[in-house]
């Protein structure tokens, strides 16, 4: 960000609007305060001492009329400063617009820091500023500084002989600022128990308590330690790696985290918590330095990341952490010294400042901590490891937030490396999580409704790492109405206290309702038209949003047929998804919450065609292989195989595939598999006959013997409703013989023994053989009694007539006459 010629420049402070003021020493010595503006990237200058002093916490107000700046000055003989001799530190406020007056705030010998506070940057100007002032005496002062404009432009200080301050905190041992949104967080001890509590300052710089909550933390010999007040060079860096480390994190979601490394007697072990307080529960992490033969001189860095938290030593580790999703380590990403990743990293102190800022503390150069999708990519690809692997895919999929581009890659490279995990199921685990991230941003509350991830429990240790999971106290609220961060953090508390068990969806009851409409379907029982038609219109309605939201020409032919038992599940899922947010997104319109559904239901349908697509693109497979006729090759084997494993991703989890998916796996399997294993796979159900693929095997193959095995074999299987279309398609006796069956069975199902006459009138027969002449007599006295004549599709009607002549063929074909 900053680059400057001169070895005395120093980055001092970077306020909330992203102005970073900076100082160094010119050739005579003066101290020169700078701003560089973020935005215009120009540099400001602000004033100018010409005195030989140290300036060590400064901060310029959102106006830029005034700056205030705590110094140390010079202990050189005959070089004390002659602004206020005794004292060893002058904090100063003066007037810069233009340079006018300075009034000493404060004269001691400690240090004292300084901060403005920085309204919202959309309201207007205030007429009266806020000053902090924390000193090492362990209080923090507001100064109330009001200005006015005289002469045109001139802005001065009003009554500045008497500033009103107040004292709102006393007795602390330990302060953190967070300029982003204005918070001051501060530790007290009661009876050797650290309380952490929290000051919200507003727009119209008011302020209020939040919450305190007891913290198992030692802080009682560590002294006085401030946190994001500047940027502070004045620490010793020898001493410092083994001082503590502690802070506090947020980010939009609500979450509320504190990080937390003590003092640390010996370098061979290193352990560090996090309080992940909106979960009610802390990790304690324990690990092992390899090669520590030097002194390390680097403390461990904490960087708050937004969705992840990241622990850093320089040189040995670097621990990614999961914010919102901390129950399972497997989610997060540990790394040691021997990673390439860690080799990009600076190896020289870290400092974390506010907004994912951190300052290189040998270099003076500030940078902005970003998470890189490619090295996140590069990793995933490289790694051995399942527990990085999932870590570095949930990471990604954080990064883009469902972009095109980078799912892309990532199913690139599950097509070529669909077996690559064994703890987990590749395929399953990415269209959950990125199906997820889809819709994370559409509301708050999200993450507590869906699922992010497939796995539920993790048993597998992480080398290099030991964790301990304990419950925490949940902080005790000091207000009663919530706004924006704070309502947010209330609801994952509540969340915490209530949710028994988790809100999280999933297709327990679509599973058990689908069942039962499958079974109705078979009895010729189904519930009311209109329920099942309403079920249907979901479907269509999601294969609609899914096909306006990727208007490009597919190459599979996915989405083309009816499939009415997907649709039947899509239609359900949508159904009960709806039923579930409707129940705990209270506030949110319903017509919101139905698109959030379909878009969904439709990113999981899509990233299954996306992995299809990619695997045909990638295999060149033409629409030739849609014809039973052909034989199969290793391309087309390699894409059943990945069609199998998106069936076995699906098939646990109970989600709906794309209409035409099942046929398109049974023309592939038809092609690939032995006849054997082929009626295996359908017996065991991984292969699931559609009436599309049946029709099409019958009209595509001729009555080869080979053929005419698989056709009967593949009609054996079929439900009986679809057996008997399909059987009027095939022009086989073994076809009329399956027909002639089914029409008896349904003839005798509620036949009544009746006296008859023995004698059977033989010349209406073909055949004069009397066991065939009499069974034939009597379906054709029940025909005639009942008015039965049972059509099967067409114009074609299945009697008695019909029964005889398939029974004589087919005893003509055992005899082999």
């Amino acid at each position: 960000v900053l680059e400057n010629d001169y070895e005395s420049l120093r980055v001092l402070n970077v306020e909330r609007n992203g102005n970073i003021i900076y100082t160094y020493k010119d050739d005579k010595g003066n101290v020169i305060f700078g701003l560089y503006d973020c935005p215009t990237r120009q540099n400001e200058l602000l004033y100018t001492f010409e005195k030989d002093l140290q300036v060590f916490s400064c901060s310029v107000n959102s106006e830029r009329t005034l700056l205030a700046a705590s110094l140390v000055q010079s202990t050189k003989e005959g070089k004390r400063n002659e602004l206020q001799p005794g004292s060893k530190c002058l904090t100063l406020l003066v007037e810069i617009h233009p340079v006018n007056n300075v009034k000493v705030l404060k004269a001691v010998d400690n240090y004292i820091w300084v901060q403005f506070l920085y309204p919202h940057f959309e309201s207007h100007p205030l007429p009266e500023n806020h000053l902090l002032l924390i000193s090492e005496e362990k209080y923090i002062e507001q100064f109330r500084i009001h200005v006015t404009q005289e002469d045109g432009n001139r802005v001065v200080i009003k009554n500045s002989g008497h500033l009103p301050r107040d004292r709102i905190v006393e007795d602390f041992v330990w302060a953190q600022w967070d300029m982003s949104e204005q918070r001051l967080y501060y530790i007290d001890l009661k009876k050797s128990r650290s309380i952490l509590k929290c000051i919200q300052f507003y727009a119209d710089e008011s302020y209020n308590l939040m919450f305190e909550v007891p913290l198992d933390v030692s802080l009682s010999n560590s002294g006085f330690k401030l946190v994001n007040f500047g940027c502070d060079y004045h620490q010793d860096r020898e001493k410092l790696s083994k001082h503590l480390t502690l802070c506090v994190f947020t980010n939009r979601t609500g979450s509320l985290c504190v990080c937390y490394s003590p003092k640390c007697a010996s370098w061979e072990q290193i352990t560090y918590s996090v309080f992940y307080i909106h979960k009610g529960h802390s990790k304690t992490f324990t690990t092992s330095l390899e090669n520590v033969g030097s002194h390390v001189t680097k403390g461990i860095t904490f960087l708050n990341l937004d969705y992840y938290v990241a622990v850093y030593l320089p040189g040995h580790f670097f621990h990614l952490l999961n914010v919102q999703h901390p129950d399972l380590i497997c989610h997060s990403l540990f790394l040691t010294g021997n990673n390439e990743m860690i080799d990009t990293l600076p190896h020289c102190h870290l400092q974390s400042l506010s907004g994912s800022l951190v300052l290189d503390c040998c270099s003076g150069k500030l940078y902005r901590a970003l998470l890189s999708q490619s090295s996140l990519l590069q990793l995933l690809q490289n790694t051995r490891l399942d527990c990085e692997k999932m870590a570095a895919l949930h990471c990604a999929l954080y990064c883009g937030q469902g972009t095109r581009f980078l799912e892309s890659q990532i199913i690139q490279w599950i097509s070529e490396n669909v077996s690559a995990c064994h703890s987990f199921d590749l395929i399953q685990e990415f269209i959950i999580a990125s199906s997820y991230w889809s819709v994370y941003s559409e509301t708050s509350n999200v993450d507590k409704l869906l699922p992010h991830s497939s796995v539920l429990t993790w048993n597998t240790e992480i080398p290099g790492i030991t964790l301990v999971t304990e419950d925490i106290a949940l902080p005790f609220m000091k207000v009663l109405s919530f706004k924006g961060y704070w309502e947010k953090l209330n609801s994952n508390l509540e969340y915490v206290k209530y949710a028994k068990p988790h809100f999280h969806y999933n297709n327990i009851v679509v599973r058990r309702e689908w069942h039962n409409l499958i079974s109705e379907e078979k009895t010729g029982k189904r519930r009311s038209t209109a329920y099942v038609r309403n079920i249907l219109d979901n479907a269509i309605k999601v294969i609609s949003n899914l096909e306006a939201r990727n208007l490009a020409p597919r190459l599979t032919p996915l989405l083309q047929e009816e499939d009415s038992h997907q649709r039947l599940l899509m239609g359900l899922m949508v159904s009960e998804l709806k039923d579930h947010f409707l129940r705990h997104l209270q506030g949110v319109e319903k017509k919101k919450i139905e698109q959030m559904v379909l878009d969904y239901i439709s990113k999981l349908l899509d990233l299954i065609c996306h992995i299809l697509e990619t695997s045909w693109r990638k295999h060149n497979l033409h629409s030739c292989v849609l014809h039973f006729n052909s034989r199969g090759s290793a391309a087309e084997f390699a894409v059943f195989h990945i069609m199998t494993r998106i069936l076995e991703a699906t098939k646990s989890l109970f989600l709906p595939l794309p209409p035409g998916f099942h046929t398109l796996h049974t023309i592939l399997g038809v092609h690939c598999l032995p006849l054997h294993n082929l009626l295996h796979c359908i017996d065991s159900g991984m292969l699931l006959l559609t009436e599309t693929a049946v029709v099409r095997l019958m009209k595509d193959l001729d009555n080869t013997e080979k053929n005419e095995k698989l056709k009967f074999s593949i009609i054996l299987r079929l439900p009986p409703l679809i057996g008997q279309k399909i059987c009027r398609l095939w022009d086989h006796p073994m076809s009329s013989n399956i027909i002639s069956r089914n029409h008896v069975t349904r003839l005798l199902q509620n036949y009544k023994k009746q006296p008859r006459n023995s004698m059977i009138d033989k010349s209406s027969f073909s055949v004069e053989f009397l066991p065939l002449n009499y069974f034939i007599e009597i379906l054709t006295d029940i025909e005639s009694s009942s008015q039965a004549v049972y059509p099967f599709e067409g114009d074609d009607n299945v009697d008695a007539e019909f029964v005889e002549e398939a029974a004589l063929k087919h005893t003509t074909m055992l005899l082999g006459l």
